[in-house]
């Protein structure tokens, strides 16, 4: 099992850029698939990237497309999320989930979670 802890969130205006990390405990992280979602205000939790355990594969919802990379570092057990050209609708707590198995856009096929960093774009 792995246990993912965020960090990297913080606030920047509309236009710029950040990186979260996603530092995942446990000897088999190259085991598992790793997403990151994203949930706003009042919004329910939404899907936003995700990468295979080899690194060969990667997904990314429609509003992540071109904007956002998803990479992974396996001799780290770390997961990335590099954000550009950021948007005031980009603002949510992120959270980095793991799954044994293939990547995944849905949150209930997640086994963990990690407690979320907040970021904020402001106009």
């Amino acid at each position: 099992q792995v246990q993912p802890v965020e960090s990297g969130g913080g606030s920047v205006q509309a236009g710029g850029s950040l990186r979260l990390s996603c530092a995942a405990s446990g000897r088999t992280f190259a085991n598992y698939a790793m997403g990151w979602f994203r949930q706003a205000p009042g919004k329910e939790r939404e899907f936003v990237a995700a990468i295979s355990g080899n690194t060969l594969s990667t997904t990314y919802a429609d509003s992540a497309k071109g904007r956002f990379t998803i990479n992974r570092d396996n001799t780290k057990s770390t997961v990335y999320l590099q954000m550009n050209s950021l948007k005031p609708e980009d603002t949510a707590v992120y959270y980095c989930a793991a799954r044994r198995g293939r990547t995944s856009g849905r949150d209930n096929e997640y086994d963990y979670w990690g407690q979320g960093t907040q970021v904020t774009v402001s106009s």
